[in-house]
């Protein structure tokens, strides 16, 4: 199959054509003809599966045969800033022939950032693409006009609900038509999401694409440690000068800001990245490590998704992360577009169990790679014997033993997780 086949109109034909884009993904194959044919949508699709061109494509072709003039018609909601910008480009890159608009609308910009948006609102733009809280303040104040939507989009709704935005979501759909072809976007699809589905879209066609499993091109590897051998351990794989490009993922601002603060003290090239900071200083931070002046980046999972950065060497995992799937969208941002690339992770004592998940997603054991010397004795891997207590102390095999009617660690390590 290709893109012709679905009958596209000439002038997104040619954007296809521009984006370098040849042949549909699976989801797109499934997703777009029943997007032409004005069915709600409710589709299980992993980032990387090729879903936000599934539904710009047709929404493109759709808009072209739209009456609304100078009105908002289309509305994606997505979880944050990066996707919203993500998406918004991937816009102009396919509607460019065909002449439709869009702007993506989210939090922490200037007054001149907001009054654009305002503008772009009250005289028409053909898709918004936005993050719930800041459309929700252009809607309080009243000048925001979706009356004449035809479309909502939206994306990783999951991670939407997973950020406590189910309230905000159902207030936008307040202020839109009944009317409507709904389309929603799932990495997974928990009841909640199921729940949601019902209340807002109409018989819809349900789509589901398996989880894709990183590329056989990556090296996976895992390091099973105590907790504060972590940061010996980075200093240790960023000082490999083959790694041109390192990004590295821990699961708190908190902690991203104690790693890179700890890096930076080495000497080494490397910034931060995450919900603390202005949107205006993570471009920058963003653009300086695409562009490869760069070298390190420490950041939350607000990048995991919706990046879209090449020739990445490294991913590391600081943290394991709380959900198997999670992993698969880290670990995948390296070795894109058929390079090779390396993954490692660092395991603490009570992260086990959670590791252990990511290999049953996976379906294989991860290669568990011995520390350097010096970083000193580690425990064993064990996950099905650490049992943690009501107190967060763990207990099994690794560094841990009974003492007479209670267990405890030994007393000549501390095998204790830093604090979060």
């Amino acid at each position: 199959m290709d893109f012709q086949s679905f009958g596209l109109d000439q002038r997104v034909m040619d954007g296809i054509e521009a984006m370098q884009y040849d042949t549909p993904t699976p989801v797109q194959e499934q997703v777009i003809p029943e997007i032409i044919k004005g069915h709600d949508i409710i589709a299980c699709a992993q980032t990387g599966t090729g879903k936000t061109a599934a539904f710009l494509i047709p929404i493109i072709n759709k808009l072209l045969q739209s009456q609304v003039q100078e009105k908002v018609k289309v509305l994606v909601i997505v979880p944050t800033r990066e996707l919203a910008v993500q998406i918004s480009q991937q816009m102009e890159g396919f509607s460019y022939f065909a002449g439709t608009s869009s702007i993506p609308i989210y939090g922490g910009g200037t007054g001149a950032v907001y009054s654009n948006e305002k503008k772009a609102l009250t005289s028409g733009v053909d898709m918004v693409v936005c993050t719930p809280g800041r459309m929700i303040s252009h809607l309080n104040l009243g000048y925001v006009d979706l009356s004449s939507l035809e479309f909502l989009v939206l994306d990783e709704a999951d991670r939407m609900l997973d950020m406590g935005f189910f309230d905000d979501i159902m207030k936008i759909i307040s202020y839109i038509p009944n009317k409507r072809q709904s389309l929603l976007f799932s990495a997974t699809m928990p009841p909640k999401i199921r729940e949601m589905g019902r209340k807002i879209l109409n018989k819809p066609k349900e789509i589901n694409i398996g989880i894709s499993m990183p590329p056989e091109q990556i090296r996976q590897e895992a390091y099973v440690l105590f907790e504060e051998q972590k940061p010996a351990l980075v200093n240790y794989l960023t000082g490999d000068d083959k790694m041109k490009s390192i990004l590295i993922f821990s699961d708190t601002k908190v902690g991203v800001k104690q790693l890179s603060r700890s890096l930076k003290s080495k000497g080494l090239d490397v910034e931060e990245i995450h919900s603390d900071l202005q949107q205006s200083e993570r471009e920058a931070v963003m653009n300086r490590f695409k562009s490869k002046q760069l070298r390190i980046l420490v950041a939350t999972d607000i990048i995991s998704r919706g990046i879209d950065v090449e020739d990445i060497d490294l991913v590391i995992n600081y943290d394991v992360p709380n959900d198997a799937e999670d992993y698969v969208h880290r670990i995948g941002r390296t070795a894109r577009a058929g390079a090779h690339g390396k993954a490692c992770t660092l395991i603490g004592t009570k992260e086990q169990r959670k590791f252990a998940s990511i290999e049953k997603l996976l379906g294989k054991q991860v290669e568990k790679t011995r520390p350097p010397e010096g970083i000193g004795k580690t425990p064993d891997y064990s996950p099905e014997s650490y049992k943690p207590d009501n107190r967060g102390h763990g207990f099994g095999k690794p560094g841990f033993r009974k003492d007479k009617n209670r267990r405890k660690p030994f007393s000549g390590r501390k095998a204790k997780d830093s604090a979060r």
